[in-house]
């Protein structure tokens, strides 16, 4: 969880609506605006948070939703059976780092904002950076960053994260997990995958 969204620049980042008929949509072609030129280069989604605080739970939730969706262009790490948190984040940044050359991480979290601003999902330049809000030293993750504000910041805020609405954080998650799909169908890399994997088809026959 990042509780700081003024971490970020405000002029790099796309706002989206979460419940936007077109949310979905422009989540996809802004990932696509970022990552269509990477066809080398490993696109890996970490998914931060737990799901031991509902509000925490978003990045996990959107992981599982990838997961279930099967993508094959795209790599998904930090689902609810598998979480990515504090305790562990440093060493899964060690593990994708040696199972993936290069990797073009694009890092996943829940945050806190303004009233006006919950509901917003957040796509820029950047990473995201766990522990800035819980004080903790903590790698910041990503080459660029998608973030939920999930709830309001400046008082209590944990005690806020534990009494997020799971629904609005299951709507969110839903949302970004669908344009990540989306990217993932519509990216050259896909049809590279499929070029490549119908010639070594052809050869062993």
């Amino acid at each position: 969880m990042n509780l700081r969204p003024k971490l970020f620049d405000r002029k790099s980042n796309t706002r989206i609506i979460h419940d936007d008929l077109q949310a979905s949509e422009s989540l996809a072609e802004e990932l696509l605006s970022y990552t269509s030129n990477l066809l080398s280069r490993p696109i890996v989604f970490v998914c931060i948070g737990t799901d031991r605080s509902t509000g925490d739970s978003l990045g996990p939730l959107v992981g599982t939703l990838l997961e279930e969706k099967k993508i094959n262009s795209f790599h998904v790490y930090g689902t609810l059976d598998e979480p990515i948190h504090a305790v562990n984040l440093e060493e899964k940044l060690v593990e994708i780092s040696a199972k993936h050359h290069d990797p073009y991480i694009i890092g996943i979290d829940a945050c806190l904002g303004r009233l006006k601003s919950v509901g917003v999902i957040q796509v820029g330049d950047g990473p995201v950076r766990p522990g800035a809000g819980v004080n903790k030293e903590l790698p910041a993750v990503g080459n660029i960053h998608i973030t939920g504000i999930v709830n309001v910041s400046g008082f209590m805020e944990f005690f806020v994260l534990q009494n997020t609405r799971l629904n609005l954080v299951m709507k969110m998650a839903k949302t970004i997990s669908n344009g990540i799909y989306q990217a993932s169908l519509l990216h050259p890399k896909n049809r590279w995958q499929e070029l490549n994997q119908d010639k070594e088809h052809k050869h062993t026959n």
